[in-house]
């Protein structure tokens, strides 16, 4: 039995591991679909077709990476903050071993055409209880070793960390209702019909991104990036004003994926407007991530985890003022259903989310397995290079292509005929298919390098569980 006086880092060590794994097994299903868009004979059976494995690949990324990335830090973030092991280690291994069985149940139905056909919410009513069960023994562990702290201070990263998880669990529980039909195949129908189902899905869906991909992973910032500079967070006021402004504003920011659909006018109007001021918040934070090294930026030149961190916040600055500008009508109706959007979902993504979790992981493996750092802190710094020309291209392509068939579809000749057929626009983005498929392989490749130089680390290291802080002030 594990000693009271040490954190239990068991779990943070098993989903660290699984993270890379499943970014590896997520971002290769994307480089396929990406392969099978710029040659369609790829598509090989219905199972394996880009219908199907799309969802599959959003679904790794997100909620087997992106998941994975964010129970390894919140376990550990939650830990060091608040001096306390781990509320209930047993509720917390069985969160580990009930996602990776929801990632696994994911892996098959997905393949075989079991879904939702909710963009991010895929998963059926089976899978969907499970991942209502895990979230909550989630949410027990977490905010029970909070309850626990011995400090009487609870770290800003704890707020964001816990607000991605209160807010993730509403999203899931109000979107997912559906009428069960049948086990197998599974199968459901929503709750809504029609387009008020299209509004509580894109409510969920933006606020996925909101919460999933932002504030759980501006709670990994908080933590993250004041530890590698050496620095104290450059503005703990404007990190809990940035806190509390982000996730009001977020909450109704869904809306602006409608813009031009059967939704009331007026309800895309108020999603518009709520893009716009999200991006005071969303740069407040930005800015007091980057500004945390003052007077440590010459630490930039030799730290290739901190490039991470912080190339991850510029990616972040950028990704949180182009979604705000998307949002606006009349821009939106030169992106709306373009490669655009996936250049800017990538932005943040890739850019963001990935970078953000890789620093992290980059952070935390050396100090999980006993070690001073990485096995090889060259293959680190070459995975940022690769990963950071492989974004870049990525993002490019897609913006280029984006703007490109936005143009094509809305060109009209002088007899008011289309100038285009929606075939010219396709064959015109196969370059830029090509490029972002190059884009894909090199940042897998970064994954490759990453998994390589993990599995070196935990060879020539032990496991380590850290005695618990003694607190300076008593809670």
């Amino acid at each position: 039995m594990q000693s009271p006086a040490t954190y239990h880092y068991k779990v943070v060590r098993q989903f660290t591991v699984m993270a890379v794994i499943w970014g590896i097994v997520g971002m290769l299903v994307g480089v396929i679909i990406a392969a099978q868009l710029v040659w369609p004979e790829l598509n090989v059976s219905e199972y394996l077709g880009y219908g199907r494995l799309r969802p599959l690949h959003t679904n790794a990324v997100i909620f087997a990476f992106g998941g994975c990335a964010l129970f390894s830090t919140s376990y550990y973030v939650v830990q060091r903050t608040s001096h306390a092991p781990l509320f209930a280690p047993g509720l917390a291994a069985f969160t580990f071993w009930g996602w990776q069985l929801v990632i696994v149940l994911a892996a098959v139905t997905l393949p075989l055409g079991m879904t939702q056909g909710k963009e991010y919410a895929e998963l059926e009513w089976p899978i969907d209880i499970l991942i209502t069960l895990v979230w909550v023994s989630y949410a027990v562990v977490f905010f029970g070793t909070i309850a626990k702290r011995t400090v009487s201070h609870i770290y800003v990263a704890n707020w964001f960390y816990g607000g991605f998880i209160l807010a993730v669990a509403l999203l899931h529980l109000v979107n997912s209702a559906a009428i069960p039909v049948s086990l197998f195949p599974m199968k459901s129908y929503s709750a809504y019909a029609g387009v008020q189902d299209a509004m509580v899905e894109w409510w969920y869906g933006h606020n996925a991104v909101g919460f999933f991909l932002t504030a759980g992973f501006l709670g990994m910032m908080y933590y993250f990036v004041p530890k590698q500079a050496g620095r104290p967070i450059y503005s703990y006021r404007l990190s809990v004003v940035h806190f509390w402004a982000l996730i009001f504003t977020y909450m109704w920011a869904g809306p602006h994926h409608l813009h031009y659909t059967a939704l009331p006018d007026w309800t895309q109007s108020v999603g518009m407007v709520f893009s716009l001021i999200l991006l005071a918040p969303s740069w407040g934070g930005m800015i007091n991530g980057i500004m945390t090294l003052s007077g440590a930026w010459h630490k930039l030149r030799d730290d290739p985890i901190l490039k991470f961190l912080i190339t991850s916040l510029s990616f972040y600055g950028m990704s949180t003022f182009e979604g705000p500008m998307m949002s606006i009508k009349t821009v939106n109706a030169l992106s709306h259903y373009t490669d655009w959007t996936i250049g800017h979902v990538h932005s943040g993504a890739l850019g963001w989310v990935a970078m953000i979790s890789i620093g992290s992981i980059y952070y935390l493996l050396p100090r999980l397995y006993g070690k001073a750092q990485m096995h090889s802190m060259k293959a680190v710094e070459t995975h940022f290079w690769v990963a950071t020309t492989g974004i870049v291209l990525y993002i490019a392509s897609m913006w280029i292509a984006g703007v490109m068939q936005g143009l094509m579809w809305r060109a009209t000749n002088p007899d008011g005929t289309l100038t285009y057929s929606f075939v010219e626009s396709v064959k015109a983005s196969y370059p830029f298919w090509t490029i972002r498929l190059l884009g894909g392989v090199l940042f897998l490749t970064g994954m490759l390098i990453m998994a390589w130089n993990m599995f070196r680390t935990m060879a020539g290291g032990q496991v380590v569980d850290a005695p618990v802080l003694k607190a300076a002030v008593a809670h």
